[in-house]
C-alpha cells in the first residue's frame, strides 16, 4: 500500500497522486504446439483498488470524473464524497487531494482523507491526518471527535476521551460526540459517566446508537470492548424512557454476546417489569442456543474477558 507523505504544507502535487484510471495489460509471448505463436492476456488485478476497478460500477462513474486540472474544487470535493460513499476510498482521497490543489479547505478535506483511511482500517494513519487537523484548526469539533475515534480504537482510551471532551466543549448539542465519550468512558470502567452520556446522547438523538449511515464528517465508533454489559446500560436508559423496541433490540445483542440478561433484568427496577415479557423469553432461548456454541455465559456484574475482542467499529454521522 502506498502511503503519502505528509508534507508541512496541506498541497499536494498533482503530478505525484494522478491515479491509474486505466491499467495496462501485459501480453505474453507463449509457443503453442504446432509451433506458432499465440497471444496470452494477462489481466489478472493484484489489488482490490484494481478488482473495483474491473467493476461495472466503476467504469459508469469513470465515465463521468470530473479533469483535476480544470475542475472546481468544489465539485471535485463533491466527486470524492461520491466515491467514498460508493465504497471506493482510494480513489476518494485522490479526489480530495485534487480538491485542496484546486483551492479547497485544508482542513475540511484532511479530515475527510482521515475519515477514508479509518474507514479502510488504517488506523495510524487516519490518527495522523486528523492530529494534522486538530494543529491546523484547534477550534474543529469533528477533527477532535475523529482524533477520539482512532485514539478509541487504537486502544488509546484516555486520549480518547480527552479529544472527545474538547470535540463536545466545542459543540455540546452532537449526539455522536456524546455516545462517543460514552463509549470512551466505559472501557475505562467509569460507568457512572457512561451512562450521563448516554442519557445525553439519546436526549439529544434518540436513535443514535441505532443510526448505521456513512458519508459524514464524524466518526462514530458504536461499540464498547464488552460489548455484552454496554448494551445491558442501552437497555435500562431505553427503559427508563419507554423506547420498548430499542430496548428489546439492545437485549437481544446482550444476550447474544453472552449475558444472561433475565437474571440481570431483575436487578434493575425500569427493566425488572420486562423479565417475564413473552418478547425476553424469546430472545433468551434464541441467544441461548448461539450461546452454547459461542462462548460462556457471562454476568454484568463479573463480565470477565470474553468479549475483549469485540472493537468497536467506525462508521459516520
Amino acid at each position: 500500500m502506498f502511503i503519502p507523505a505528509l508534507s508541512p504544507t496541506p498541497r499536494f502535487s498533482l503530478r505525484k497522486i494522478i491515479p491509474a484510471l486505466f491499467f495496462v495489460t501485459s501480453i505474453v509471448v507463449v509457443s503453442s504446439p504446432a509451433g506458432s505463436q499465440a497471444i496470452v492476456n494477462v489481466s489478472a488485478p493484484t489489488t482490490e483498488r484494481e478488482r473495483m476497478h474491473q467493476s461495472d460500477q466503476w467504469l459508469e462513474i469513470q465515465r463521468h470524473l470530473p479533469n483535476p486540472a480544470t475542475s472546481s474544487s468544489e465539485s471535485l470535493e463533491q466527486q470524492a464524497d461520491i466515491l467514498r460513499a460508493r465504497r471506493f476510498p482510494e480513489d476518494a482521497m485522490d479526489f480530495y487531494k485534487y480538491a485542496m490543489d484546486r483551492g479547497g479547505n485544508p482542513a475540511a478535506l484532511l479530515n475527510k482523507i482521515g475519515l477514508a483511511q479509518l474507514e479502510m482500517h488504517h488506523i495510524q494513519l487516519a490518527r495522523v491526518y486528523f492530529q494534522r487537523v486538530v494543529k491546523m484548526d484547534k477550534k474543529n469539533p469533528e477533527a477532535w471527535n475523529n482524533l477520539g475515534a482512532s485514539e478509541y480504537i487504537d486502544g488509546r482510551t484516555s486520549s480518547a476521551i480527552s479529544d472527545y471532551k474538547k470535540a463536545i466543549k466545542l459543540r455540546r448539542h452532537s449526539a455522536v460526540f456524546h455516545a462517543n465519550l460514552a463509549n470512551a468512558l466505559f472501557e475505562a470502567h467509569d460507568y457512572s459517566g457512561s451512562r450521563r452520556e448516554i442519557a445525553t446522547a439519546l436526549e439529544l438523538d434518540a436513535q443514535v446508537f441505532e443510526n448505521q449511515g456513512t458519508g459524514g464528517v464524524a466518526a462514530h465508533v458504536l461499540s464498547a470492548a464488552d460489548q455484552a454489559r454496554f448494551s445491558l446500560e442501552m437497555a435500562k436508559m431505553y427503559a427508563r424512557t419507554s423506547m420498548e423496541d430499542a430496548m428489546l433490540r439492545a437485549l437481544s445483542k446482550a444476550a447474544e454476546a453472552g449475558m444472561d440478561i433475565r437474571r440481570e433484568m431483575e436487578r434493575d427496577e425500569a427493566l425488572a417489569k420486562y423479565s417475564i415479557d413473552p418478547r425476553v423469553i424469546a430472545i433468551v432461548h434464541d441467544a441461548g442456543i448461539v450461546r452454547a456454541t459461542r462462548m460462556p455465559t457471562i454476568s454484568a456484574t463479573n463480565p470477565g474477558a470474553n468479549a475483549s475482542s469485540l472493537l468497536g467499529r467506525p462508521i459516520s454521522e
